[in-house]
């Protein structure tokens, strides 16, 4: 049996090795005549063979390309999370401490790191900050504030009232002197079932915007006296509330200038910032600025003029112009020797032609009054006279003024060719004119603006979220440390702001202020020549403020930093 099976399988061996012989044979024979003789054939038909390569590899190419073009129409750039943003700013860093913040480098650091219980929101009014709630009874004079669930300081601990009761008590303190102080002074703090009382000596119907002052850790400094702040390691190294907190500093050199790093403050009430860090470039001068932003050593600035953009050479760098609640005006000295006769000031309000001193501006607009219309709800403001110099010579003719008047301004933007025009147009008038620019430092402060060392005097000044006149234009407020530029006093435009201040009716509100506005062109106080415009220099490829948002303050471009970015990724799109 055994040897049965063995000499079939070996049989089969043969025949199986007979089969794959002669295959072997037939395939060598059908490759040799079919593809290796043929290709002596190729020369022939090497045009036909080249063309339908070349088809094959359009229509690859094509497929490919497809591939690529279909993925694209359903991804779309977006900014993601992650990356550093840094701006220039001016001014030394003396302090971290949000309430002395005095340069443009120090406000901005508060106002990244710092919450406020109030705060300008987008439309540029007046919302909520650290505060769920804010509200009024009907006499405007005491005022509750109910603090946000939950708020918490960038190391751990909570927002309390109590934070709040020793921030007010620190800016009431006689031995510290903060520019907050003015909006609390004669205000009482007290705290009721968990919410803030604050009860005014007078009523103001706009008092939530004094509420926007900087919050300190009481848990840090209750034990700090008041006039020892500024020496207590906190002005270092803060413990913040804000869309970031502090990492560290960096001193470059010994002029002053500075680095801040900032952090992402996972803590902050409103949502985590996008950006990982932030870095305060604080700089001694504009023409440092300038440098850095074309060699590209930070991401933005808010320092530079529209007068400097001819100096940016970088082609990354655009400029945003965003209006501010803030005019610049000529300021007429009511107290001065010469116009302190409403004759003589009347005739520089017919005399000069603010259609030439307008001249210069570029995007800004022109601002006639000391109120924005979108302020007040006024439809007809007071008409302003007319142009007419010839009336104005034969005043200013007939005053016999024979001793020049003081023309006073700063270096700063447009303001020396505004002095320059307006010298020129006060000389054609029959004026003498002694014109001073000044640095734009605390000597100026100190020598001009405090002592009313002037006749006329070109400024800026914040004009706010809410019409609020009594800084500026209340007669009370004519004193060296008051901003009453115009040495200001009428019964009855003093009258009108108060009452605009103490109703909370919008409809009387409205009509005090149109009285005061009548008052204001009859007595001729200032002379308003344009609203400012922030001019904000950015690299073209990260996010900042939205340019929907109306801004008070340049810092207010902050109030939507969360949502800026450095950093971008590819994304599908959502059907």
């Amino acid at each position: 049996m055994d040897q049965t099976i063995k000499k079939s399988g070996q049989r089969i061996a043969r025949r199986l090795s007979r089969f794959s012989k002669k295959a072997g044979r037939e395939s060598s024979e059908h490759i040799k005549e079919n593809v290796v003789d043929r290709f002596s054939h190729i020369k022939k038909i090497r045009l036909l063979i080249l063309e339908w390569s070349l088809l094959v590899l359009v229509i690859l190419m094509l497929s490919i390309t497809q591939v690529f073009l279909y993925a694209e129409s359903y991804a779309v750039t977006v900014f993601t999370s992650g990356g550093t943003y840094s701006e220039a700013t001016l001014g030394r860093i003396n302090s971290l401490n949000p309430l002395f913040a005095s340069t443009n480098s120090e406000k901005t650091l508060s106002r990244l790191m710092f919450a406020t219980l109030s705060s300008v929101d987008y439309s540029g009014h007046i919302g909520l900050g650290l505060a769920d709630s804010i509200k009024t009874d009907d006499s405007g004079l005491v005022w509750t504030v109910n603090l946000r669930d939950n708020l918490t300081w960038s190391d751990g601990e909570p927002i309390t009232v109590e934070d709040v009761v020793y921030t007010v008590g620190v800016i009431q303190s006689p031995s510290v002197i903060t520019s907050y102080s003015a909006n609390l002074s004669g205000v009482k703090l007290s705290v009721e079932d968990g919410k803030l009382i604050f009860t005014l000596p007078k009523a103001y119907a706009n008092f939530s915007s004094a509420l926007e002052f900087p919050i300190l850790p009481a848990h840090v400094l209750s034990g700090v006296a008041p006039n020892l702040l500024l020496e207590h390691s906190f002005s270092t190294t803060p413990v913040t509330s804000g869309a970031f907190s502090y990492n560290a500093t960096q001193a470059i050199g010994n002029t002053g200038e500075k680095i801040v790093y900032l952090t992402a403050n996972k803590n902050y009430y409103k949502t985590a910032p996008l950006l990982d860090s932030f870095a305060v470039h604080a700089y001694n001068t504009r023409e440092e600025i300038e440098q850095a932003i074309n060699q590209g050593t930070v991401t933005a600035t808010a320092e530079l003029l529209p007068t400097d953009a001819d100096e940016i050479t970088a082609t990354n760098i655009y400029e945003k112009q965003t209006a501010l609640s803030s005019g610049v005006f000529a300021f007429f000295n009511n107290n001065s020797p010469i116009l302190s006769h409403k004759s003589l000031r009347k005739a520089l309000q017919r005399g000069i032609d603010m259609r030439s001193l307008r001249a210069p501006l570029k995007e800004e607009s022109p601002l006639d009054y000391p109120l924005l219309s979108s302020q007040v709800d006024i439809t007809n403001f007071p008409s302003l006279p007319e142009y007419d110099p010839d009336s104005a010579k034969e005043t200013i003719s007939a005053a016999h003024v024979d001793v020049p008047i003081r023309l006073a301004t700063i270096d700063y933007g447009y303001f020396p060719d505004l002095a320059e025009n307006l010298r020129f147009q006060l000389e054609n008038l029959g004026f003498k004119v002694e014109m001073n620019i000044w640095p734009a430092n605390q000597d100026f402060l100190i020598s001009v603006i405090r002592p009313r060392n002037y006749d006329i005097l070109i400024y800026e000044i914040e004009l706010g979220s809410d019409p609020d006149l009594f800084t500026y234009y209340h007669s009370s407020q004519t004193t060296e440390n008051s901003l009453n530029l115009s040495n200001y006093s009428s019964t009855i435009a003093s009258d009108a702001i108060l009452a605009a201040r103490s109703t909370m009716n919008q409809t009387i509100r409205n009509a005090k202020y149109e009285t005061f506005l009548k008052a204001w062109v009859e007595d001729a106080p200032a002379l308003g020549i344009y609203q400012v415009n922030l001019s904000y220099f950015v690299n073209k490829g990260v996010r900042s403020f939205s340019e929907d948002s109306h801004l008070v303050t340049a810092t207010d471009r902050f109030s939507d930093v969360s949502f800026w970015a450095t950093e971008k990724t590819s994304k599908n799109r959502t059907p």
